[in-house]
C-alpha cells in the first residue's frame, strides 16, 4: 500500500505567541478535514520545530514523499528564495515538492467576507460599505500586483469600494497605509468603512493594521483557521501531490 505524501506546512514564525497558536489551530482544522492525512508544521524562524528539524525527523522515520506547503498568501521573497533554500538542504532520501502559495483564491475572498460578517457586517451592508484590503505589504512587484487585483475583483462582488493597503514600511513609496485607505473611503462617501486584514495570523504587522484601522467602523479578524483557508491548503496539497504521485508511478 502506497502512503500519501506527508504535508509539511511551512510557517514564517514570530516572537508573538499568538502567531504559532493560530498556525497550529489552522493545521488542526486541516487534519479534521482530512483525518487520514499526516500533517506536520515547521517554522522558518523564531518557533519550533524548525522546517529543517521536521524534514530530518521524517527522513529518519523512513518517509519518502513530502509536499512542502508555504503558509503564505503571495509569492514574495519567502516563497521564491527562503523556502526553496531550506528545502534544498533537506535529507536526500526525501522527495519533496513545493506547493503553490495560498493566494489568490476565491476561498480566501470568502474567508475575508466571513471575518467581516463575524465583526458585525451583514450582506445587506455591502453596497454602502467601503473595505480596506489590508495586507502585510511587500517590495515584490508580483505580490503587489496580486493584492491590487484581489481588491479590484472583490469590488465587483457588491461592496461600495475596495482599496488595498500595506502595513510594511518596506512597501514601495506611494502605496497607501491602512489609515490612508480608510480616509480615502470616507472621502469617497462610503456610509461605513471596514478593514479586512489579508493576513493569516496575529503579529507585528497585523497589529500595525489594527492601529491603522482606528478611524474605521469595523475591523475584521485575521484569516486564521477559517474553514475556507483550511480548504485552500488541501487544494494546494492536491495540486502538488498529483504530479508527485505520477512521477513515482502511484
Amino acid at each position: 500500500m502506497r502512503h500519501e505524501p506527508v504535508l509539511v506546512v511551512i510557517a514564517h514564525g514570530s516572537r508573538d505567541p499568538r502567531h504559532a497558536a493560530t498556525v497550529h489551530a489552522l493545521v488542526r482544522r486541516v487534519r479534521s478535514l482530512r483525518p487520514g492525512l499526516r500533517v506536520e508544521t515547521g517554522f522558518l524562524d523564531f518557533n519550533v520545530p524548525s522546517v529543517r528539524g521536521v524534514l530530518e525527523s521524517l527522513a529518519v522515520e523512513g518517509v519518502r514523499d513530502v509536499v512542502a506547503l508555504p503558509l503564505l498568501l503571495t509569492r514574495a521573497f519567502h516563497a521564491k528564495a527562503d523556502i526553496p533554500a531550506v528545502l534544498r538542504e533537506a535529507p536526500r532520501r526525501l522527495r519533496i515538492r513545493q506547493a503553490e502559495v495560498l493566494g489568490p483564491s476565491p476561498l480566501l475572498m470568502a474567508a475575508l467576507e466571513r471575518r467581516l460578517y463575524e465583526a458585525g457586517l451583514t450582506p445587506a451592508d455591502k453596497s454602502s460599505t467601503g473595505v480596506v484590503l489590508a495586507s502585510a505589504g511587500s517590495t515584490d512587484p508580483e505580490a503587489i500586483a496580486v493584492i491590487a487585483e484581489i481588491a479590484r475583483e472583490w469590488r465587483h462582488t457588491g461592496w461600495c469600494a475596495v482599496r488595498p493597503a500595506f502595513a510594511s514600511a518596506g512597501s514601495p513609496a506611494g502605496f497607501p497605509r491602512t489609515e490612508d485607505a480608510v480616509r480615502e473611503l470616507r472621502a469617497l462617501g462610503c456610509e461605513r468603512v471596514a478593514v479586512a486584514p489579508y493576513v493569516l495570523a496575529p503579529g507585528f504587522l497585523p497589529d500595525r493594521i489594527a492601529r491603522g484601522a482606528a478611524e474605521a467602523d469595523v475591523l475584521a479578524g485575521v484569516l486564521g483557521p477559517a474553514p475556507e483557508v483550511a480548504r485552500v491548503l488541501l487544494e494546494r496539497y492536491e495540486g502538488a501531490r498529483v504530479p508527485l504521485r505520477a512521477a513515482v508511478g502511484a
